[in-house]
């Protein structure tokens, strides 16, 4: 989902290649088509997409990936859906924004 951002570069995911069996559960789970599947392995394919749900890496079998939910402000992001951008926060007090 190319029109659904926080900040670039900022997304605390992190694919651990030598240990993705390819499953794909990844590409099946992520709500923003983060994730590609490149031959055996699964790859990043949308960083700045990534929300930091975590759905990614509670799926994972093998533990391949990490991610620190909450960095890249998810709350923010609905928020703004909800909102619009000009009213959007974090709410609870995150201190992200």
């Amino acid at each position: 989902m190319k029109d659904m951002r926080y900040i670039d570069n900022m997304a605390s995911l992190t694919l651990h290649t030598d240990l993705c069996i390819g499953c794909g559960l990844c590409t099946t789970v992520c709500p923003h088509g983060v994730f590609s599947q490149e031959g055996p392995r699964a790859r990043i394919e949308d960083l700045n997409g990534c929300m930091e749900c975590g759905a990614c890496a509670v799926n994972c079998p093998v533990a391949a990936i990490s991610v620190d939910p909450g960095v890249g402000c998810a709350a923010y992001i609905i928020s703004g859906w909800i909102h619009g951008k000009d009213k959007a926060s974090c709410g609870g007090g995150t201190g992200c924004c």
